[in-house]
C-alpha cells in the first residue's frame, strides 16, 4: 500500500517521542501491505477497527491513536490523524467531513 504522508507521523513523533517506535513500525508493515478489506487489515492487527469511513489503529498499547482513510482499490492510506487517548477521546476529529 502506498501511505500518504509520513509528515505527520514525523511532526507527532516531534512531540511525542516515545511514540516514534510503534508508529514506524506501523508504517514499514503498512507499506508492505497488499490490505482489501478491514479483514484483512484484522489479521496482522486484530484491535483495528473501522470508525465512520476512517480505519484507526491503536499505537503503543492503545496510548496513541492513528487514523487513517484506507481506500483499498487504489491501495493507498491516507493518514489523518495522529491523536493521544485523550484527544481521540474528545470526539473533535469526527468533525472531518468525511467521517
Amino acid at each position: 500500500m502506498r501511505v500518504i504522508s509520513r509528515k505527520l507521523l514525523r511532526e507527532f513523533c516531534e512531540e511525542h517521542a516515545d511514540a516514534c517506535d510503534a508508529l514506524y513500525a506501523w508504517y514499514r508493515v503498512a507499506k508492505k501491505a497488499q490490505w482489501h478489506n478491514l479483514l484483512d487489515v484484522q489479521q496482522i492487527y486484530p484491535k483495528a477497527e473501522a470508525v465512520g469511513n476512517f480505519t484507526v489503529f491503536n499505537i503503543k498499547g492503545n496510548r496513541y491513536r492513528l487514523i487513517v482513510d484506507l481506500v483499498y482499490v487504489s491501495q493507498r492510506i491516507y493518514i489523518k490523524y495522529v491523536l493521544t487517548h485523550g484527544e481521540y477521546d474528545k470526539n473533535e476529529w469526527k468533525n472531518n467531513r468525511y467521517f
